[in-house]
């Protein structure tokens, strides 16, 4: 019997949360999932520009500026124009953005170690051995995000 593949990832997409209106309650922030997403590769990345994360993150730049400007107003990013190149603005996390990143990070970090702690380590293994085979398969596909109407 076929799995419904489908139904397996409508299941997991709302157990890890991604439906919800806000990721994380943290600090008295509410941070939407894009806006969690973010902040993390803000963090990741060394001195990026609004047009690399956006990038990264596959979001359009007019979406993904009105997320960031929403993240400058609740003082988590500043926005530095780049001395090189003004119309390039280069973003960065403030001391407050850096402990909101850390603790989100920190939250994930511990779901996702207790939700692991329900598996044997050959199903952990195995689980995130899949993971990645999927991620590779999925960066190789040229139908990323598209809707295929028959």
């Amino acid at each position: 019997m076929e799995e419904n593949l489908r139904e397996l990832f409508q299941i997991m997409t709302r157990r890890f949360g991604f439906l919800n209106k806000n990721c994380c309650s943290t600090g008295g922030y509410e941070i939407s999932l894009i806006q969690s997403h973010i902040l993390y590769e803000i963090d990741r990345q060394h001195k990026p520009s609004m047009q690399q994360i956006a990038e990264i993150l596959g979001t359009d730049i007019t979406t993904f500026s009105r997320q960031v400007q929403s993240l400058v107003k609740m003082n988590l990013v500043k926005k530095t124009p780049d001395p090189d190149d003004r119309r390039v603005h280069i973003l960065s996390l403030t001391t407050e953005g850096k402990y909101i990143a850390t603790v989100i990070h920190e939250q994930m970090n511990a779901y996702l170690k207790e939700v692991f702690s329900h598996m044997n380590e050959f199903e952990r293994e195995t689980v995130i051995r899949s993971i990645k085979l999927l991620n590779e398969a999925m960066g190789k596909s040229n139908m990323c995000c598209a809707l295929i109407l028959g």
